[in-house]
């Protein structure tokens, strides 16, 4: 199995997880009535599974999810998991912010669970907010590929397809981003530095990916990438000595593949 988790989370209505999360919320009031604001996530994480597990109801920290593909495997931590039914990220921020969103949507992708909640200990209110997946993965599974512009011999695009086809769209880019470095040789070998110059000017070096010793690699997951995407690529690829520059990006329902050359 490419994606596989201990648990198998059910198909919560909004109101099955509502009655659940009243209770929930209930003891994070308490935990954060009692141990303030300024305590770190994993002792909040520790305080509110106590109090669940005190009261009866089923709880476990860092329940693992393990993400892998031919040779590459990585496993993520869910912070978590009430009655085996429902996924909660705690948090100790300034404030709640999109990359958290983005965080737990992942984590309900990879476990093909409906819903989650946030919560953040920090303010000086518990400060929560529901997560919902708006798509199962099997529907994640079904796009497009467009490789009319791609000008590669590799057998990269395969890969991609093959990879995505596992997993299904919309998890984390970064996810998607360590398989291909993977199979392109690993870290040590496709990320280097690039010296970039404009007109004879040197500014300094930058990081690409490489797919070859004369061409790098960008990955994005734009859902509608707007023309100016590839002009700034472009922009970026006639600052360096590289030969070409290949771009992938993996919207929901659309993989296209694009060579730019300088």
């Amino acid at each position: 199995m490419p994606i596989t988790c201990p648990i198998l989370f059910p198909a919560l209505t909004s109101e099955e997880f509502g009655e659940l999360d009243y209770v929930v919320m209930g003891h994070a009031f308490a935990s954060h009535r009692d141990l303030g604001r300024l305590a770190d996530e994993t002792i909040y994480r520790s305080d509110l599974a106590a109090r669940l597990l005190a009261a009866g109801i089923p709880a476990q920290r860092e329940v693992p999810v393990t993400v892998s593909f031919r040779d590459f495997s990585k496993t993520c931590l869910l912070d978590l998991v009430v009655s085996n039914r429902s996924i909660y990220e705690l948090k100790a921020a300034a404030a709640l912010a999109g990359e958290h969103d983005a965080q737990l949507l992942n984590y309900l992708f990879l476990t093909d669970s409906r819903r989650g909640k946030l919560m953040n200990f920090r303010p000086q209110s518990v400060e929560s907010k529901f997560v919902n997946a708006v798509s199962t993965r099997a529907e994640r599974r079904e796009f497009t590929v467009d490789a009319s512009q791609w000008r590669d011999s590799s057998a990269l695009p395969e890969f991609v397809v093959e990879l995505v086809r596992d997993w299904g769209t919309g998890l984390e880019l970064s996810l998607y981003r360590q398989a291909v470095v993977r199979f392109l040789g690993g870290e040590a070998q496709v990320s280097r530095l690039r010296p970039l110059s404009r007109k004879g000017v040197a500014l300094g070096n930058q990081s690409f990916d490489h797919v070859t010793s004369d061409s790098a690699l960008r990955l994005t997951a734009l859902e509608a990438p707007p023309p100016p995407v590839a002009h700034h690529l472009r922009r970026l690829l006639d600052l360096t000595p590289l030969r070409a520059l290949h771009w992938i990006n993996l919207a929901s329902h659309k993989i296209t593949f694009t060579t730019l050359h300088r």
